[in-house]
Formats: structure tokens, sequence, C-alpha cells
């Protein structure tokens, strides 16, 4: 059996490859997460509304991005989104990286679905009675949600929505269909163009398990920071 070759990993083209593949995936990550929370929230919000418009169109949406595999989205958004596009615009995407921008879309669409879903069962866990009494006291419904309501909701939610942080982070290797340059891309190039294939998956499957560990260290820290009040 060949030994180990540290020196993929630590310096080189190699090691630069796959650093530059864990980044980008971060980055999608992050990215991401900053789109789709608020999206998630507007969504929940939609769904909760009096509005019987913004429901069907809440729900109409939750129902066909989360029974759509995540794989056909982004396949969509590079290929078939684009061919509704002037062909000029179109060249123009595929020459600016696009591959990464189709993905962020996908995956905040993606995201988004699920963590809707998340925030409105923690805002309908808060006792009804919170949202008459702010009701009562003058305020509408934005301002009673954004007072009173989703202080509370949101702390109830925060491990479903780590749960989906974690879903998300492992969701950023699908970008690799598309020609997206993250880690999973990566490795697979490294190894293509080294033969070992245990040394760029190993550090992939690493680096995949430490972030994931960070994340949930991270909620549970928070939890354990601002637990959920007793209502």
């Amino acid at each position: 059996m060949t030994a180990f070759d540290f020196s993929i990993l630590l310096t080189g083209r190699y090691h630069d490859m796959l650093l530059g593949g864990l980044l980008l995936s971060l980055q999608l990550l992050l990215i991401t997460l900053a789109l789709a929370l608020p999206l998630a929230l507007l969504i929940a919000l939609m769904r909760l509304s009096e509005s019987r418009l913004l429901q069907a169109i809440a729900w109409t949406y939750v129902e066909a991005i989360r029974n759509v595999p995540l794989l056909a989205h982004m396949l969509f958004w590079y290929f078939g989104a684009p061919e509704l596009l002037p062909e000029e615009v179109r060249t123009w995407l595929y020459e600016h990286n696009f591959e990464a921008v189709a993905a962020i879309v996908a995956l905040t669409l993606y995201a988004a679905a699920y963590m809707s879903e998340d925030l409105r069962s923690g805002i309908r866990a808060i006792p009804k009675v919170q949202l008459e009494a702010g009701r009562a006291l003058g305020f509408g419904f934005l301002a009673t949600m954004r007072l009173i309501i989703l202080p509370q909701a949101l702390r109830v939610t925060v491990p479903p929505l780590v749960s989906q942080t974690l879903n998300l982070w492992k969701d950023t290797s699908i970008a690799t269909v598309i020609g997206t340059a993250e880690l999973m891309y990566q490795a697979a190039k490294v190894e293509t163009a080294t033969f070992r294939s245990f040394e760029p998956f190993g550090f992939a499957t690493l680096s995949y398990l430490s972030v994931s560990l960070l994340i949930t260290g991270l909620g549970l820290w928070y939890q354990h920071r601002y637990p959920a009040r007793s209502t």
C-alpha cells in the first residue's frame, strides 16, 4: 500500500486548490445563509398574514421548492434560466463565474423554503394571546411580530435552524455538478491529476466534519447563553 502523501495537503498547487475549494464552500454557506434567513422570515410572515393572497403565494413557493430535488434546482438555474435571457447577457454571465451565482440562487431559494417552515412553527409556538395583546395595545401586525413575537420565536427556532444550516453546509457540495469550484470539485480535480483518492477526499471529509461540528457547537452555545423562555 502506498504511504499517505502529506505533501498534497501541506504545500504546492494541490494544497492551494483544496484550500481554495474550502474557502469557496464557506463563502457559499455564509452568503446563502445571509440571504435565506430574511427570505425565510418574509415567507413565514406571509403564511401567517391575514391576506389569503399572501398565504397562497407563500404556500405555493414552499411546496414548489420543497418538492423538487436540489440537484434539479441547480441545473435549472445554471442551464435553464439563462436560456430566457438574450444571448449577449447569457454569454456575459457564463464568462463571469456564473456557476457560483447560480449555486447561491438555488441554495438560497431551497434553504429559505425549509427555514420558513421552521420559523412559522416557532412563531405559532408563541401563545396567540400575546399577538392579541399587542394588537389591543394598538400595534399593527408587523409591529407586534417585530417587538413581541419574533424575539421569542427566534429562540425557539434555534435548534431547527441549526439543523437547516448543517444541511445547507453539506448541500454546497452539490454545486459541483454545475462546475462551481467548491471543495468537492477541487478534491475531484486533485484526485484526477494525482491519481490519489484518499488524500483529497480525506481532506474534504474532515473539512465538512469540522465545519459541521463548529456549527453545532455555536448552536449549543447560543441555546445555553440565550435559552428559550417559558411562556
